[in-house]
Protein backbone atom coordinates (compact mmCIF):
# COMPACT_ATOMS: atom_id res chain seq x y z
CA UNK A 1 0.00 0.00 0.00
CA UNK A 2 1.45 3.36 -0.98
CA UNK A 3 1.62 6.33 1.35
CA UNK A 4 -1.07 8.99 1.03
CA UNK A 5 0.11 12.04 -0.93
CA UNK A 6 -0.59 15.52 0.46
CA UNK A 7 0.03 18.93 -1.06
CA UNK A 8 0.86 21.86 1.24
CA UNK A 9 1.05 25.07 -0.83
CA UNK A 10 3.32 27.63 0.84
CA UNK A 11 2.48 31.25 0.11
CA UNK A 12 4.64 34.21 1.06
CA UNK A 13 3.44 35.39 4.47
CA UNK A 14 2.02 32.04 5.58
CA UNK A 15 1.84 31.20 9.28
CA UNK A 16 5.05 29.28 9.95
CA UNK A 17 3.90 27.46 13.08
CA UNK A 18 0.92 26.04 11.18
CA UNK A 19 2.92 25.12 8.07
CA UNK A 20 5.73 23.39 9.94
CA UNK A 21 3.40 21.58 12.36
CA UNK A 22 1.23 20.22 9.53
CA UNK A 23 4.24 19.06 7.51
CA UNK A 24 6.07 17.57 10.50
CA UNK A 25 3.14 15.58 11.94
CA UNK A 26 2.17 14.17 8.55
CA UNK A 27 5.75 13.13 7.74
CA UNK A 28 6.11 11.50 11.18
CA UNK A 29 2.99 9.51 10.32
CA UNK A 30 4.39 8.18 7.04
CA UNK A 31 2.56 10.54 4.69
CA UNK A 32 4.26 11.79 1.51
CA UNK A 33 4.09 15.58 1.83
CA UNK A 34 4.85 17.84 -1.12
CA UNK A 35 5.42 21.53 -0.40
CA UNK A 36 5.07 23.99 -3.27
CA UNK A 37 5.61 27.70 -3.70
CA UNK A 38 3.08 29.71 -5.68
CA UNK A 39 5.76 31.25 -7.89
CA UNK A 40 9.34 30.58 -8.99
CA UNK A 41 10.73 31.73 -5.62
CA UNK A 42 10.93 28.56 -3.53
CA UNK A 43 12.15 30.49 -0.47
CA UNK A 44 9.07 31.53 1.49
CA UNK A 45 9.27 34.31 4.04
CA UNK A 46 6.56 33.43 6.53
CA UNK A 47 4.46 35.87 8.57
CA UNK A 48 7.02 36.21 11.39
CA UNK A 49 10.04 36.37 9.08
CA UNK A 50 11.04 32.71 9.33
CA UNK A 51 12.23 31.38 5.99
CA UNK A 52 10.85 28.09 4.67
CA UNK A 53 11.98 26.35 1.49
CA UNK A 54 9.36 24.71 -0.71
CA UNK A 55 10.32 21.48 -2.45
CA UNK A 56 8.95 22.59 -5.80
CA UNK A 57 6.78 25.14 -7.60
CA UNK A 58 3.00 24.78 -7.82
CA UNK A 59 3.17 25.05 -11.62
CA UNK A 60 4.95 21.68 -11.78
CA UNK A 61 2.10 19.93 -9.90
CA UNK A 62 -1.00 21.16 -11.71
CA UNK A 63 -1.83 17.76 -13.21
CA UNK A 64 -0.89 15.70 -10.13
CA UNK A 65 -3.48 13.97 -7.96
CA UNK A 66 -3.44 14.31 -4.18
CA UNK A 67 -5.28 12.50 -1.41
CA UNK A 68 -5.42 15.78 0.51
CA UNK A 69 -4.55 19.46 0.09
CA UNK A 70 -3.83 21.39 3.29
CA UNK A 71 -3.69 25.19 3.41
CA UNK A 72 -1.71 26.88 6.20
CA UNK A 73 -3.16 30.23 7.24
CA UNK A 74 -1.50 33.48 8.17
CA UNK A 75 -1.66 36.81 6.43
CA UNK A 76 -0.96 37.81 3.78
CA UNK A 77 -0.36 34.12 2.89
CA UNK A 78 -4.04 33.13 2.93
CA UNK A 79 -4.88 36.10 0.71
CA UNK A 80 -2.29 34.97 -1.86
CA UNK A 81 -3.72 31.43 -1.81
CA UNK A 82 -7.23 32.83 -2.29
CA UNK A 83 -6.19 34.89 -5.32
CA UNK A 84 -4.40 31.97 -7.02
CA UNK A 85 -6.83 30.36 -9.44
CA UNK A 86 -4.60 27.27 -9.70
CA UNK A 87 -5.02 26.66 -5.95
CA UNK A 88 -8.81 27.04 -6.26
CA UNK A 89 -8.91 24.63 -9.23
CA UNK A 90 -6.70 22.05 -7.48
CA UNK A 91 -8.88 22.18 -4.36
CA UNK A 92 -12.02 21.68 -6.43
CA UNK A 93 -10.44 18.82 -8.39
CA UNK A 94 -9.23 17.07 -5.23
CA UNK A 95 -12.66 17.35 -3.60
CA UNK A 96 -14.47 16.17 -6.74
CA UNK A 97 -12.21 13.10 -6.88
CA UNK A 98 -13.01 12.17 -3.27
CA UNK A 99 -9.95 13.71 -1.63
CA UNK A 100 -9.88 15.82 1.51
CA UNK A 101 -9.40 19.59 1.58
CA UNK A 102 -8.24 21.23 4.79
CA UNK A 103 -7.45 24.75 5.94
CA UNK A 104 -6.48 26.49 9.16
CA UNK A 105 -6.59 30.06 10.52
CA UNK A 106 -7.34 32.55 7.71
CA UNK A 107 -7.05 29.90 4.96
CA UNK A 108 -10.66 28.61 5.22
CA UNK A 109 -11.53 31.77 3.24
CA UNK A 110 -9.92 29.99 0.27
CA UNK A 111 -12.35 27.09 0.71
CA UNK A 112 -15.22 29.60 0.74
CA UNK A 113 -13.96 31.06 -2.57
CA UNK A 114 -13.69 27.55 -4.03
CA UNK A 115 -17.31 26.82 -3.06
CA UNK A 116 -16.18 23.95 -0.82
CA UNK A 117 -17.77 25.21 2.40
CA UNK A 118 -21.28 25.61 0.97
CA UNK A 119 -23.65 23.77 3.30
CA UNK A 120 -20.78 22.70 5.58
CA UNK A 121 -19.84 23.17 9.20
CA UNK A 122 -16.50 24.94 9.54
CA UNK A 123 -14.30 27.11 11.71
CA UNK A 124 -11.50 29.63 11.18
CA UNK A 125 -9.55 32.34 12.89
CA UNK A 126 -12.20 34.66 14.40
CA UNK A 127 -13.27 37.36 11.96
CA UNK A 128 -12.51 35.38 8.80
CA UNK A 129 -15.32 33.06 7.66
CA UNK A 130 -17.69 33.77 10.53
CA UNK A 131 -18.21 37.24 9.07
CA UNK A 132 -18.05 36.13 5.39
CA UNK A 133 -19.58 32.64 5.45
CA UNK A 134 -20.21 30.34 2.52
CA UNK A 135 -23.76 29.66 1.34
CA UNK A 136 -25.54 27.62 4.00
CA UNK A 137 -22.35 27.26 6.06
CA UNK A 138 -22.57 26.89 9.83
CA UNK A 139 -19.68 28.45 11.76
CA UNK A 140 -18.65 26.24 14.68
CA UNK A 141 -16.75 27.76 17.59
CA UNK A 142 -14.24 24.96 18.20
CA UNK A 143 -10.60 24.15 17.46
CA UNK A 144 -11.02 21.59 14.68
CA UNK A 145 -14.17 20.91 12.65
CA UNK A 146 -14.62 17.92 10.33
CA UNK A 147 -17.50 17.82 7.86
CA UNK A 148 -17.18 15.12 5.25
CA UNK A 149 -14.21 15.82 2.99
CA UNK A 150 -13.52 19.19 4.63
CA UNK A 151 -11.45 19.81 7.76
CA UNK A 152 -10.97 23.32 9.17
CA UNK A 153 -9.21 24.71 12.23
CA UNK A 154 -8.91 27.97 14.18
CA UNK A 155 -5.26 28.98 14.22
CA UNK A 156 -1.71 28.50 15.51
CA UNK A 157 -2.90 27.29 18.92
CA UNK A 158 -4.91 24.46 17.32
CA UNK A 159 -2.26 23.46 14.75
CA UNK A 160 -1.16 20.30 16.60
CA UNK A 161 -4.72 18.99 17.00
CA UNK A 162 -5.45 19.93 13.38
CA UNK A 163 -2.37 18.08 12.08
CA UNK A 164 -3.15 15.00 14.18
CA UNK A 165 -6.73 15.02 12.87
CA UNK A 166 -5.37 15.14 9.30
CA UNK A 167 -3.04 12.26 10.07
CA UNK A 168 -5.88 10.20 11.54
CA UNK A 169 -8.00 10.82 8.46
CA UNK A 170 -5.18 9.63 6.19
CA UNK A 171 -3.56 6.85 8.22
CA UNK A 172 -6.10 5.85 10.89
CA UNK A 173 -6.51 6.19 14.65
CA UNK A 174 -3.69 3.75 15.47
CA UNK A 175 -1.10 5.82 13.55
CA UNK A 176 -2.38 9.03 15.16
CA UNK A 177 -2.03 7.48 18.62
CA UNK A 178 1.47 6.21 17.81
CA UNK A 179 2.65 9.66 16.63
CA UNK A 180 0.90 11.47 19.48
CA UNK A 181 2.44 9.22 22.13
CA UNK A 182 5.92 9.73 20.68
CA UNK A 183 5.40 13.49 21.08
CA UNK A 184 4.55 13.05 24.78
CA UNK A 185 1.34 15.01 24.52
CA UNK A 186 -0.60 14.74 27.78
Amino acid sequence: MSSPKVLVPLAQGCEELEAVTIIDILVRGGVKVVTASLDENRVITASRGVQLVAQTQLASLIDDAFDMIVLPGGLPGADYLQKDLRVIAMLQKTASEGGVVAAICAAPQVLVSAGLLNGKQATSYPGVIDVKPAIGMQYIEQGVVEDGQVITSKGPGTAMDFALTLLERLQGKLKRTEVEQALHRA
